[in-house]
């Protein structure tokens, strides 16, 4: 194996000890704590580091690769991605995040969505909760591929070494401090992977602005409407589309559950909101600047490898080193966020419940819980290391679609809908998934992304379902106004 570049590998190394070390911190200080400090820190999360790292265990790696190549590769047209997630994302913060965490502590302070699900209509059927953990297994082994995938593939790029070893390397890095330091340990370091990230959009797309170099006409020759943004109606409705997801992502609105009190979700929506339109609006940049400064390369658009060119073009090695790391900071943040999420469920909604009988200690939930985490890394890392595994823009559209489609329209019901019913929300969950993956195998040569008619389809089945099924009895209802009228004790 040669290096290709001393400098940046010694700064891609001290990253990645500071991760580790992040991780054996809050092994060493969580000793002794249960279930609820592991999957969910305590409930003692600050302002800051909440808005951060909800933010960063979304902005994947597709938003340093994935993103601003495919604005590179097809022009304005894909901006309607980052408007959509803008806006859901602020809507997820302002509408959704005040309620869910209310919900969650009257709901006998349940630590995860299908656990919120279940005790939100006090029901004793473990069969939503078997539903979402299978969705999640599923859905975060596939999600956490496209970090792993991003993580070699920028390791190979900028160090040299065989991109198959570098997923083995990445796999095993978040592996440990997940493993070790749980949600506390997957926040903090999402704390500093989302400031790296931002200090890395930030400047290079202020550089790049001084190094334009191709003439925009030879643009427009080479990709037609590249600086147009109406392109069709279908790129509209499907990047507007990406918004619904954030309604119903897991590993992101679990950062709503944390927060310490309900008046922190102010501050940190503040902090959030502001933080991801940063990030969108230089990404953006990133892809209509790198495609004036680099020219049309196909290479580039096949190895998703915009904004490393621009970054190595502009910088030297040491700044060069910092700024790369921020796609491995993107990567990592959503695999650890997206691990953890996925051996929550299946350690409290599958094996405590069903398989232990809720005869199970603290120190067992844990180490099933890390176990879970090894065990759906390693199966991802086989996906990511598949020569035929989609691009990393493809895998994230996939997961994300099937997410947001499940879980978005039944969680927001949950929230705004007293009438709403256990039978309801099952079902509309299954009519999400089920809709949003035979879209896309059978439909998406319509151009319409498959959370948009998975969404609205989950929603009506909820609605349908609930209405044509008994009521939710009155301790239910009792469980709705008191969520509401929701008080911290510190307040």
């Amino acid at each position: 194996m040669q290096i290709q570049n001393t400098t940046e590998a010694i700064v891609f190394a001290v990253y990645l000890l500071l991760m580790i070390g992040v991780g054996l911190f809050f092994f060493v200080k969580s000793r002794g704590g249960g279930e609820k400090e592991y999957f969910l820190g305590g409930r003692k999360m600050g302002p800051w580091v909440t808005a951060l790292s909800a933010g960063a265990s979304d902005m994947s790696a597709w938003v340093l690769m994935g993103l601003p190549t495919a604005i590179y590769a097809y022009g304005l047209g894909q901006l309607w991605i980052p408007v959509g997630l803008a806006i859901g994302y602020a809507l997820s913060w302002i509408i959704e995040a005040p309620r869910l965490r209310a919900f969650s502590v009257v709901a006998d302070d349940a630590i995860t969505i299908p656990q919120f699900l279940t005790r939100r209509f006090k029901s004793k059927s473990y069969a939503l909760q078997l539903v979402c953990a299978i969705i999640f297994l599923v859905a975060y082994t596939i999600y956490a591929a496209s970090s792993i995938k991003a993580a070699g593939k920028v390791f190979h790029t900028v160090i040299g070494i065989d991109q198959t070893l570098a997923m083995y390397l990445a796999a095993a890095i978040i592996i440990a401090y997940t493993f070790l330091g749980g949600f506390s340990a997957v926040c903090w370091t999402d704390f500093f992977q989302g400031m790296l990230m931002l200090g890395a959009l930030l400047l290079a797309p202020l550089f790049a602005a001084n190094m334009l170099t191709v003439d925009p006409a030879e643009i427009t020759s080479q990709t037609p409407g590249f600086f147009h943004p109406f392109t069709s109606w279908q790129d509209v409705v499907s990047g507007l589309g990406w918004g619904l997801g954030y309604f119903g992502m897991p590993h992101i609105i679990i950062r709503f559950l944390s927060i310490r009190s309900q008046k922190s979700i102010r501050r940190s929506a503040t902090i959030g909101i502001t933080w991801t339109t940063l990030i969108l609006v230089f990404a953006a940049l990133v892809g209509v600047f790198g495609r004036q400064m680099l020219a049309m390369d196909p290479v580039m658009i096949q190895n998703e490898t915009v904004f490393i060119s621009m970054v190595r073009n502009i910088f030297p090695s040491v700044i060069a080193g910092i700024l790369l790391s921020a796609i491995l900071a993107a990567s990592m943040s959503t695999a650890d966020s997206q691990l953890l999420s996925a051996a929550s469920a299946f350690s409290s909604d599958v094996y405590k419940p069903l398989i232990r009988r809720n005869r199970v200690s603290d120190t067992e939930m844990l180490w099933v819980g890390r176990g879970v985490v090894a065990l759906i890394a390693v199966v991802a890392l086989f996906i990511a290391a598949d020569p035929n595994a989609e691009n990393i823009m493809k895998l994230v559209s996939n997961a994300w679609g099937v997410f947001g489609a499940a879980f978005g329209p039944v969680i927001l019901l949950s929230l705004f809908w007293k009438r709403l019913n256990f039978a309801g929300t099952l079902c509309g969950i299954v009519a999400g998934a089920l809709v949003d993956i035979l879209w896309l195998v059978f439909l998406s040569g319509t151009g319409v992304y498959e959370i948009v008619p998975g969404f609205f389809c989950s929603m009506i089945v909820a609605v349908a379902v609930t209405l044509c099924t008994k009521a939710p009895g009155a301790e239910v209802e009792a469980l709705f106004d008191r969520a509401l009228n929701y008080q911290d004790p510190e307040e």
